[in-house]
């Protein structure tokens, strides 16, 4: 059975991989080649896309957008040579502590 890790998994080895092929036949490359400016403005239109579906109570359209989101997010953590399992281990230094406990820790390291 696969995992959804397994899944993440083998989307940030194509990501990594792909970075460097031509743009001409590999959107990761396009989008690498757009600089970090251009993957966080796709980032952003794919969270937007998501909150739309989402608050129009388009499941399909919410998981269809959510991959998307998924995917740049990820474009971009490679971008800046950030894992996924950087990223899972923040979480797991926050599990069980409260949300608005790390919040408020976070505004008072700024």
């Amino acid at each position: 059975m696969v995992t959804p890790m397994d899944t993440l998994s083998r989307l940030e080895a194509t990501i990594r991989a792909r970075r460097d092929a031509d743009p001409a036949s590999s959107y990761v490359a396009k989008l690498t080649a757009g600089g970090r400016r251009r993957m966080a403005q796709k980032l952003g239109e794919e969270a937007v896309e998501t909150v739309i579906a989402a608050t129009a109570d388009d499941r399909r359209g919410t998981i269809s957008e959510a991959a998307d989101l998924l995917f740049h997010l990820t474009v971009l953590l490679a971008d800046m040579d950030v894992s996924l399992a950087d990223v899972l281990a923040e979480l797991d230094r926050r599990d069980g502590v409260s949300g608005l406990t790390e919040k408020a820790a976070r505004a008072s390291e700024s």
